[in-house]
């Protein structure tokens, strides 16, 4: 099989002003598939019903663009986060790491795992902050947002931001730009 990345971006609760990650709750998994070119294999999008603070705050509606009735209908980070684990393994042997832009995902990702107590086999594969990357590899003194990478890129943001399929897809399309191939180090 030929070598893919996982692209993976996160929506969890926040309020104007922000939440330290600690107090955030993921409330969108958006997740694709992609090959070295940055092409799409397949995709994975849930969302999932915070347990802290189900009620989500009007900023948090108003920035990602997700409905109170979204996150209600949702099943929460237990049941979610196995239904992701078996989409994964239909990838196999061939997956070279995981991609984010930036740390926050990884983070988020790391404090739900030991909040809910749940096993991944993204701990065992290499996490690439693709914002760094993309920073070193265009010699920018320092990292840009993902719509500024894009810019940079020469390409504009495809859909609606702050929905996590849709910033999954983006970060995408600037994986051959940030990483040096073909390299199945990660």
């Amino acid at each position: 099989m030929k070598p893919h990345w996982l692209v993976i971006d996160l929506e969890a609760t926040t309020d104007d002003g922000g939440w330290p990650v600690a107090e955030m709750e993921i409330i969108e998994i958006g997740a694709c598939m992609v090959d070295h070119d940055g092409h799409e294999l397949d995709h994975f999008q849930r969302f999932v019903k915070p347990a802290r603070r189900p009620q989500l705050t009007p900023f948090c509606r108003q920035l990602t663009h997700i409905r109170q009735t979204d996150i209600d209908s949702a099943h929460a980070m237990g049941q979610v986060w196995p239904q992701f684990e078996r989409w994964l393994q239909r990838f196999g042997q061939g997956l070279q790491g995981w991609v984010s832009w930036g740390d926050y995902d990884r983070q988020q990702l790391l404090l739900a795992w030991a909040e809910y107590q749940l096993v991944s086999c993204l701990a065992q594969i290499p996490h690439v902050n693709l914002k760094q990357r993309f920073a070193k590899a265009r010699h920018l003194q320092r990292p840009t947002g993902l719509n500024g990478a894009l810019q940079l890129a020469g390409l504009q943001f495809n859909g609606t931001p702050h929905r996590a399929l849709i910033d999954a897809r983006n970060t995408a399309r600037l994986l051959p730009l940030a990483l040096p191939f073909p390299n199945k180090s990660g």
